[in-house]
């Protein structure tokens, strides 16, 4: 990922916070040549095993952290995933439309504030059925107490052993991370408050989202 210097991370802690709070990502890696790449949707986590379950307790920076995802086994992205062999995962955290009517400057141009980690390392699949298993109810367990209900998973681990052997997980030990948070910061300070300010009075989500990691820049 080709990050311009203005746009770099303020601090390592950042890329940790985005892939914590946005943990859908896209896994991809080499097929074969008449194929292209694979890419897959998947849910990842911080292992818990290494850090624990809350969130106090996550790495201070990405390289050398170790994150846990699952994928389904028919999918041919699990057949070619080998252990010992390099993953991409992407994360997209908060962003939005800029309109050059926000600017009041002339002339101007529209552009896009995002906010996107790429963080690569080895993969080493998991065959046991018992470290499966750890893998699918610690995803439930991290996902319920940051954006379920505390829903309690104790009646469908009959359910969970039984859809199993469709399940593929694996480690990733993260051997590099890139953070991109575009947010503004080519512009003079005037125009990136009249940005921040117009999106953190938005009905829109993703503006109001945008707005606060804006707020939080050095």
């Amino acid at each position: 990922m080709f990050v311009p210097n203005f746009y770099r991370e303020p601090d390592a802690s950042w890329t940790v916070d985005l892939v914590r709070d946005n943990p859908l990502a896209l896994a991809v890696s080499n097929g074969c040549p008449e194929d292209g790449p694979f890419a897959t949707h998947l849910p990842v986590i911080f292992d818990p095993a290494r850090y624990g379950e809350l969130p106090g307790e996550l790495p201070g920076e990405l390289p050398g952290a170790t994150l846990l995802g699952h994928m389904n086994r028919a999918n041919p992205h699990w057949s070619a995933l080998q252990t010992g062999g390099i993953l991409l995962l992407t994360f997209t955290g908060p962003h939005s439309y800029v309109s050059p009517t926000v600017y009041q400057t002339t002339p101007a141009a529209p552009t896009w504030n995002f906010t996107a980690v790429h963080a690569r390392g080895v993969v080493e699949k998991i065959d046991s059925t018992e470290e499966t298993l750890d893998v699918v109810k610690a995803t439930v367990r991290a996902y319920e107490g940051e954006f379920g209900d505390g829903w309690d998973m104790t009646e469908s681990a009959g359910y969970f052993r039984k859809i199993l052997p469709a399940v593929g997980a694996f480690r990733l030990t993260v051997t590099r991370a890139e953070g991109m948070f575009k947010l503004s910061q080519e512009q003079p300070a005037e125009v990136r408050e009249r940005v921040r300010e117009s999106f953190e009075q938005s009905a829109c989500r993703y503006k109001r989202e945008t707005a606060g990691l804006m707020s939080r820049l050095p």
